[in-house]
């Protein structure tokens, strides 16, 4: 297929900052596609490293590459969502600098969604975890494949069986992901954007391993080993915050329920299943946040009490 003199159907975002272990694999994973009619967006958060001069390089030699480059780190959120809001297809699709995909990763995925009724929003395809030099670790299960006309019953099920949020890296309808609020600027921010696309629609799952995800110890989720070290990934003007981390999943949660253009009666039973599962899953972690939210202030007027004291 040849690629569109216009917009093409498809749209591809890579967000990037200083990937270049990883970064010429990915790309060229991406753009020997047997599914060549798509545009690739790579948007530069300001990279220290040789990211900036590959990506120019690939820029050179393949017209569907756009590259954008932000002098200043902005965030991940940020460069997340700023692919997304210069891409033009119809559909979706976020990459990073580190994974893999077969060459009939972006065919297979746009035949699902060409083939499926408009309620299928998302579609992704079965993942096989790779690490830093590409041996495969483990056969993955995603188990979200979520094909049930009920709203509630779809968000319970993909917070049941959320660990990696592959399908967040799956093909996506463009209406249904522009009604979203794309990626927040909190940890887990991505498990939220995929509760809403699971209240907005079904998703689809192809079976065959076409999705090669790393696992290695540079990847987001293992380089930042505490909840402030990822509020800053994701944004790093909030890096000297307090996180509250299953706090805000749980109100982002509720709030993604209370807010999908749905049915009021099926927000309410959303809400209804979705609060006792995630108040089951993180009663203890809420319980610890809970405790050091009320002690914090308790301690500081305590001290303040103290000093007063031995003047």
């Amino acid at each position: 297929m040849r690629p569109s003199a216009g917009a093409p159907p498809v749209s591809v975002g890579l967000p990037v900052f200083d990937g270049e272990r990883y970064l010429a694999l990915a790309l060229d994973s991406l753009l020997s596609q047997t599914f060549t009619d798509f545009e690739l967006i790579i948007s530069d958060n300001g990279s220290r490293d040789g990211t900036e001069e590959i990506c120019r390089a690939y820029a050179r030699h393949d017209e569907r590459v756009r590259y954008h480059r932000c002098v200043d780190n902005q965030g991940a959120a940020w460069n997340f969502n700023r692919v997304f809001h210069l891409s033009r297809g119809r559909y979706f699709r976020w990459a990073a600098y580190d994974d893999l995909c077969a060459p009939t990763h972006l065919e297979r995925l746009v035949e699902a969604l060409e083939e499926r009724p408009p309620s299928v929003v998302l579609c992704y395809t079965a993942c096989r975890l790779i690490d830093e030099t590409g041996a495969v670790v483990e056969d993955y299960e995603d188990r979200l494949d979520l094909r049930d006309r009920r709203p509630g019953l779809r968000l319970v099920r993909l917070i049941q069986n959320l660990r990696y949020a592959n399908p967040a890296y799956g093909l996506i309808r463009r209406d249904a992901l522009s009604r979203t609020r794309l990626l927040g600027s909190y940890p887990s921010a991505d498990l939220v954007l995929l509760g809403e696309l699971a209240l907005l629609g079904e998703f689809y799952e192809i079976p065959e391993r076409l999705f090669f995800r790393r696992v290695h110890p540079q990847m987001s989720t293992r380089a930042h080993a505490t909840a402030r070290e990822v509020l800053a990934w994701f944004d790093p003007s909030q890096g000297r915050g307090r996180p509250t981390v299953a706090w805000r999943l749980l109100l982002e949660y509720s709030r993604a329920a209370w807010r999908a253009p749905i049915p009021w009666p099926e927000r309410v039973e959303a809400l209804g299943r979705l609060l006792p599962v995630q108040l089951r899953a993180s009663h203890r972690q809420l319980l610890r946040e809970a405790i050091t939210i009320v002690s914090a202030p308790l301690g500081y007027a305590l001290a303040r009490l103290s000093a007063r004291a031995t003047r």
